[in-house]
């Protein structure tokens, strides 16, 4: 959440834009518009989220699989199309089986209800972005030491699950480019 604008992005501002940030720019007002309810429960009440998933596999399935729906790359009607079943099952069962849907969900309320978040990091940061990602780099910028920016053409928010090989390939040029540095 760093990596995007908080509020509206003035005029002036959005003037400098390059295409692709309008494009982000526009799909994070999409999002915040219709998609972000997720964000909203669980960064306000994520104790009650956590008993009704902690209670229903078909709620934990439910939660979890609507966000593989919308968060992964828009050319696959499905999410299995993206990402194959049987790794969807594995990660709604890791919620299930060890009882975190409450843990996992208290990061929101803790990053909304901390008084210091974000804080600067000098720590040398890569970030890739794939295709339907909404990170804006001038963004990003203000609170991380970018040293790693790749914008991928492929992928959505899963990218570990949907396109390995391409993040896979990323981090390694990442670390690659730390290490000449050093």
């Amino acid at each position: 959440m760093g990596f995007i604008p908080f509020g509206e992005i003035p005029e002036a501002e959005l003037a400098t834009f390059s295409p692709v940030e309008k494009e982000r720019a526009q799909r994070m007002a999409a999002f915040l518009s219709d998609g972000n309810g997720y964000f909203q429960i669980q960064s306000t009440r994520p104790q009650t989220l956590s008993y009704a998933l902690t209670d229903s596999p078909a709620g934990q399935l439910a939660w979890i699989v609507e966000k593989f729906k919308e968060w992964t790359s828009s050319a696959h009607e499905l999410p299995e199309d993206a990402i194959a079943r049987d790794d969807i099952l594995a990660n709604v069962s890791l919620y299930w089986f060890t009882a975190t849907a409450g843990s996992a969900a208290n990061i929101y309320y803790e990053a909304m209800h901390g008084q210091d978040w974000p804080t600067r990091s000098g720590a040398p940061t890569g970030v890739a972005v794939f295709a339907e990602d909404i990170a804006i780099r001038r963004y990003a910028e203000q609170a991380n030491n970018i040293v790693h920016w790749s914008d991928i053409d492929a992928g959505g928010h899963f990218a570990a699950l949907e396109t390995p090989d391409l993040l896979a390939g990323d981090i390694r040029t990442f670390f690659d480019s730390l290490q000449t540095v050093s």
